[in-house]
């Protein structure tokens, strides 16, 4: 059994662009365990979209190794990648990608239409349980049009949970937020956290990295520094602390 959620070894990433070679990613080599909240952290071009689109079996390596979960993603076909994208990674991203005018509940319940397992019937029932675990219990039947755009952003992390996957790749999740949002989101993250989730948070912003247990910084597609943090920042104390709103 596998003490590692994601372990990469010498991932490289290579894309022909005219007659050039272009190395997105360098030999990038990291584990991440359950329970970790990481930041990948880098400005644009360091390769952290490129690795991202890797960790969720949206693209595949030059060369190098990827296990998920125990398993070898580099061994699937195409299908394989699919199924297990669907069965172990909750995905957030920045533009929430809801459905305009679906509910809350439809919106959620998404990723288990695919689900041979899941019967309608608990389909509803998991989906209503992930979104009031983001406190959206009142707004079951509210289409994405009809909610702010932090709560839409609540929506597509309980999207995230409903599978209950292995890890949440989520990406720039605040970057389309005001500040007070922003740190909305985060005091969410962070609960998720402590209550066991594993999270890998991939952003340019690297105020971040103060809420998160690690930190991976990357620079032209090579891992530059990768450190813990002993010192977690509250999200919900700067929550607190900004000015209030009118």
């Amino acid at each position: 059994m596998s003490k590692e959620i994601i372990r990469i070894e010498n991932l490289c990433r290579n894309f022909i662009v005219g007659e050039e070679t272009v190395h997105a990613l360098r030999g990038v080599s990291f584990s991440i365990k359950p329970g970790e909240f990481v930041t990948i952290m880098g400005t644009s071009g360091s390769g952290k979209s490129t690795l991202l689109n890797m960790l969720g079996c949206l693209d595949t390596p030059s060369s190098g190794d990827y296990f998920l979960d125990g398993l070898s993603v580099r061994e699937m076909n195409k299908d394989d990648r699919a199924t297990t994208r669907n069965m172990k990674i909750g995905f957030v991203f920045q533009s929430y990608n809801l459905l305009p005018k679906t509910t809350a509940i439809e919106n959620v319940e998404l990723p288990l239409i695919y689900n041979p397992a899941v019967s309608s019937k608990e389909r509803r029932e998991r989906a209503i349980r992930a979104l009031k675990e983001v406190g959206l219990g009142d707004r079951l039947h509210h289409t994405s049009n009809q909610m702010s755009g932090g709560q839409q952003q609540r929506v597509a992390i309980a999207r995230a949970l409903v599978n209950n996957p292995v890890i949440i790749l989520a990406d720039e999740a605040t970057g389309n937020l005001d500040t007070h949002t922003s740190f909305e989101i985060l005091a969410l993250f962070q609960r998720l956290y402590r209550d066991g989730r594993t999270i890998l948070f991939v952003t340019h912003n690297p105020e971040l990295a103060k809420f998160c247990s690690r930190n991976i910084l990357l620079r032209d597609g090579k891992v530059i520094d990768d450190k813990k943090n002993l010192n977690i920042a509250s999200a919900e104390e700067a929550l607190a602390a900004l000015p209030k709103e009118d």
